[in-house]
């Protein structure tokens, strides 16, 4: 059941209503632009892991697995062995799915290829929307899509990279988590809040 939030007066996206962390996520974080490669390791982790869940569900264990994660320290997580990830298999904290789990590991690895063969996760990354945010205009929470040709694109090339958990739909909640693309609905108080110089409008 959803909880009994106070009304503030402000209009926000249909999906930050049902819980005070989803809120408080929405209201700070969802759709900022983002391009700190740690961050951005964290959210590919993150992302995978909600892969058939609620990112409700994925909320409530973040700080859960800031702390089997290193803090997404991403040479750390790169090291960890297989008796390390086992261990956290049995952790009730995080998600217990041994492909997820392992998964987290083969994503620092490819996300340190990455940076040496690119300079920085970012960079590489915010390519795929030409460096700078795209500032979408929904004006209903249904005309958001769940992926796109740039998000095909970027996983297309995530998988070729050798990361794992990095299906289209994944990457287009990613893009959106981190402000690759503002997908605020225009009525929202964030739409305009999270628009930074330099970003494109596409409607």
């Amino acid at each position: 059941m959803a909880e009994a939030l106070p009304d503030d007066g402000r209009r926000r996206c249909r999906w930050a209503g049902g819980s005070a962390a989803e809120r408080a996520y929405h209201d700070a974080e969802w759709g900022v632009p983002l391009r700190d490669d740690r961050a951005l390791f964290e959210f590919l982790v993150l992302e995978g892991a909600q892969a058939g869940l609620s990112w409700r569900t994925i909320l409530e264990k973040r700080d859960n697995y800031r702390r089997a994660f290193h803090d997404f320290d991403i040479a750390r997580v790169a090291r960890l062995n297989d008796a390390q990830l086992e261990r956290r298999l049995l952790d009730p904290g995080i998600v217990r799915n041994r492909l997820k789990v392992f998964s987290a590991r083969d994503n620092a690895r490819a996300t340190l290829e990455v940076i040496g063969a690119e300079g920085s996760l970012s960079a590489w990354l915010w390519d795929f929307v030409g460096g700078a945010p795209i500032v979408n205009r929904w004006r209903a929470h249904a005309d958001v899509p769940a992926s796109t040709p740039r998000s095909d694109a970027m996983s297309k090339a995530l998988r070729k990279r050798g990361f794992r958990f990095v299906g289209t739909t994944i990457c287009y909640a990613f893009m959106q988590a981190t402000g690759m693309v503002n997908d605020h609905v225009v009525d929202c108080f964030r739409h305009a809040e999270c628009i930074e110089p330099g970003s494109r409008s596409r409607r």
